[in-house]
């Protein structure tokens, strides 16, 4: 397989660092290669206490050459040097860039798939920028490639004992109600399944549904959303033949023994979904985007700007995002 594309993220937060970190004992890393900005990349490594690294720049994903004892970087440079902790827009066209050019090497098939490092939302917006994040702008890229799969994008953060995937991401809690639909609802279902079984090898996946309401709902009297959407969905889900349950209550689903019932959970709001994915795998639960023609992960945490240039940044969600997206892809090559 071919390596992994690494995009720098913001070069003011610790995306930079945590690369260098696991270059720096690299000993069971998946391979990968850098999108970026070279000497930041050295300078990263300055700042960890890394030795200074051999690196192999290229202009282009096909001049891409990989040796064990060198990083190689496919050229994203910045427009000014960065400040850790200090994001200044004048490097976001660098960002959107090193974002652009990864999926670029994924589309050739110069890399396995796509993990990115932590960028800044606001940031990126000075540019004009025009997505909301990560995961549409990558799902803009790839828009018209083929895939006859359902076609996400779909938000999960998985970890070993819990995947949980969003019916809606960042959706004001007031809001979420009108955004549910039985087919929105449908849709996130068979993305999920689709994925865990195409991606994690699962043969009959089972997905448990939340339920929006306090007790799923209490056979409408909490509430009629269970009733409305979430079962009908559901429903037709199983006339599919998907193993989905019906609305189960939130506040029984995620411990030890429940967790024992199920592969995936479907989660109706941010906060539903990531309290528990957080609980359990603070630091090592990993962003994975569903039903796009390319793989992509990345850690679950943001750009870091208040520890950035401080050595304090933990690789850990780093590591299990490269270790995810090679599994990913591995399972990909095979079928």
């Amino acid at each position: 397989m071919k390596p992994l594309a690494v995009s720098m993220g913001d070069p003011a937060g610790i995306g930079l660092e945590l690369a260098a970190r696991v270059w720096a004992a690299r000993e069971g890393a998946p391979p990968f290669f850098l999108v970026g900005d070279p000497d930041a990349f050295e300078r990263a490594c300055a700042r960890i206490g890394a030795a200074r690294p051999a690196l192999r720049v290229a202009q282009s994903a096909a001049e891409l050459a990989f040796k064990t004892d060198a990083l190689s970087v496919l050229y994203a440079p910045l427009a000014i040097e960065e400040t850790p902790g200090e994001p200044d827009p004048v490097n976001a066209e660098a960002t959107i860039g090193a974002i652009a050019r990864g999926v670029a090497a994924v589309r050739a098939g110069a890399a396995s798939a796509l993990v990115t490092l932590p960028i800044a939302k606001a940031v990126l917006h000075t540019a004009d920028f025009g997505f909301p994040g990560h995961t549409e702008f990558i799902a803009h890229l790839v828009k018209d490639d083929a895939w006859p799969h359902a076609r996400g994008p779909v938000m999960m953060l998985a970890g070993p004992q819990l995947k949980v995937a969003l019916a809606t991401i960042h959706t004001p809690l007031a809001d979420v109600p009108r955004a549910l639909t039985r087919e929105r609802v449908a849709h996130v279902g068979r993305v999920l399944g689709e994925t865990l079984k195409r991606d994690f090898g699962l043969d009959d996946p089972r997905i448990a549904l939340c339920g929006l309401n306090p007790h799923a709902g209490e056979s409408g009297h909490i509430g009629r959303e269970e009733i409305d959407i979430v079962n009908p969905a559901a429903a037709t889900l199983r006339a599919e033949g998907w193993n989905v349950s019906d609305a189960r209550s939130a506040d029984t689903l995620f411990h030890d023994g429940a967790r024992r019932s199920y592969d995936a959970v479907i989660a109706l709001y941010h906060d539903q979904g990531l309290v528990p994915i957080k609980t359990l795998h603070f630091w090592d639960a990993v962003n994975v985007t569903l039903g796009l023609p390319i793989i992509r992960t990345s850690p679950d945490h943001g750009a870091g700007f208040d520890i950035a240039g401080k050595g304090l940044a933990r690789a850990d969600s780093f590591r299990a995002a490269l270790k995810l997206a090679w599994e990913m892809a591995a399972r990909r090559s095979r079928a």
